[in-house]
């Protein structure tokens, strides 16, 4: 069933919420309050979806084995950052099938996401480029020519403007083919590109630490699990884990546990009810006992005090 739409978040949860079969765990890590545009469309067998977020955060992406995922950023230049590989303006991520990644940001973004059902991307590529297209394990970052990558985007960002101004045009059916068929040639003609980079199976080696990683902070502890305790669970050396996240997420293993402690508070205070909860009780929940520093960090890192978030609803 065809559908289009677009809608503006101030909550990060709800936003990720919005992605039709994936599913993204943000960590908001600039200043400044959230704020996120997505739009998308949904053709007969292609979705789109496209988010423009105006601060910096890590996400950690899941994306549902049931539909083959291609994603690119939007901005030139790019701030975007997938499994530790810096993308390029026209670079695109042909990601494998269920893969869990990380992506983070530098700033402001905007990035492209476009999904078809698990068979049609193969069939499409053998039909249109006589191109065999190999399942792997780990997510391929392809760099298309420019002009491949260029009529990708033109034709990408046509369809999302077209949804968020004249989304009647959708309606009818010859005209939503018409969009469907040009982007799907575009897609497949930027697919035909070779692969940035190598060492495809150190990537993966490094991306499983990472996804064990995260696993690990979901387990309760009890408090905040030390650097050591995380890595006896993960199976790796500290130093190990300290590079990968540094890769990744562009920061420390510390750093990190810290700002996903900060962004759950946030997401408790936007839920509790101010007359019988207190920013003190919520903070001393995710282990926060220095209150006043506590409060410092939380109005840098989101632009507004605890309590300006518990009381505004």
């Amino acid at each position: 069933m065809m559908a289009t739409g677009t809608a503006v978040f101030t909550n990060p949860d709800d936003y990720g919420a919005g992605i039709e079969d994936a599913n993204l765990d943000f960590v908001l890590t600039g200043n400044g309050n959230f704020e996120a545009r997505l739009t998308w469309v949904k053709l007969a067998q292609l979705h789109l979806f496209r988010g423009r977020e105006n601060v910096q955060r890590i996400a950690f992406v899941s994306l549902a084995p049931v539909r083959t995922f291609v994603s690119f950023p939007l901005t030139s230049p790019s701030s975007s950052v997938w499994s530790g590989v810096e993308l390029k303006p026209g670079d695109i991520v042909l990601h494998s099938c269920g893969e869990r990644a990380h992506q983070w940001t530098k700033g402001a973004s905007q990035w492209g996401l476009v999904s078809l059902p698990l068979d049609r991307l193969p069939y499409y590529c053998k039909s249109l480029a006589e191109l065999d297209l190999i399942a792997y394990p780990v997510g391929r970052i392809l760099r298309p020519p420019q002009s491949a990558a260029v009529q990708l985007r033109r034709l990408y960002s046509r369809a999302c403007h077209l949804a968020e101004m004249k989304p009647e045009i959708f309606i009818h059916r010859e005209a939503a083919r018409a969009v469907e068929q040009e982007l799907i040639f575009a897609l497949v003609e930027c697919l035909t590109a070779g692969e940035v980079g190598k060492h495809a199976m150190i990537r993966q080696q490094n991306a499983d630490i990472m996804t064990r990683f995260e696993n690990a902070l979901r387990m309760d502890f009890g408090k905040p699990p030390s650097l050591s305790d995380l890595c006896a669970t993960i199976g790796v050396p500290e130093r190990t884990l300290r590079d990968c996240c540094v890769k990744f997420l562009g920061m420390s293993p510390g750093q990190y546990m810290r700002l996903r402690r900060l962004n759950m508070v946030r997401t408790e205070l936007r839920r509790a009810d101010p007359a019988t909860t207190s920013v003190a009780q919520i903070a001393r929940r995710y282990c926060f006992s220095e209150l006043g520093r506590f409060a410092a960090i939380y109005r840098r890192i989101f632009g507004e005090f605890p309590s300006v978030t518990l009381t505004s609803k």
